[in-house]
C-alpha cells in the first residue's frame, strides 16, 4: 500500500468513506442519464460532485493516473454542467 499524501489532517479511514459515497454518487448519476435526456441535468450535477471526491480520493492515495483522469473530467463534465445551467 502507498503511503498517503499527509494523513494526520482526516481520520484514518476517511478515504473509505469519500471512495464510497462517490461511486454512489456516480451511480446515481448514471441511473439519472439512462432514465432519459429529461434528467441530464440531474447526470450532469451528481456526475460533477462525484467526479470531484473522486479526484479528492486520487490526491490522498496520490495516484497519478486517477488524478489525470478525474482532471479531466471534472472540466469536461462540470463545463457541460455550467453550459446547460447556462451560467
Amino acid at each position: 500500500m502507498k503511503p498517503k499524501v499527509d494523513s494526520n489532517w482526516y481520520p484514518e479511514n476517511f478515504d473509505w468513506y469519500v471512495k464510497w459515497a462517490a461511486t454512489v454518487l456516480m451511480l446515481f448519476s448514471m441511473i439519472a442519464r439512462a432514465a432519459g435526456v429529461d434528467y441530464r441535468i440531474f447526470d450532469l450535477g451528481i456526475g460533477t460532485l462525484g467526479i470531484a471526491l473522486w479526484l479528492w480520493v486520487a490526491v490522498m492515495w496520490n495516484d497519478r493516473a486517477l488524478i489525470i483522469l478525474n482532471a479531466v473530467s471534472i472540466v469536461l463534465v462540470g463545463s457541460t454542467f455550467l453550459r446547460e445551467l447556462n451560467i
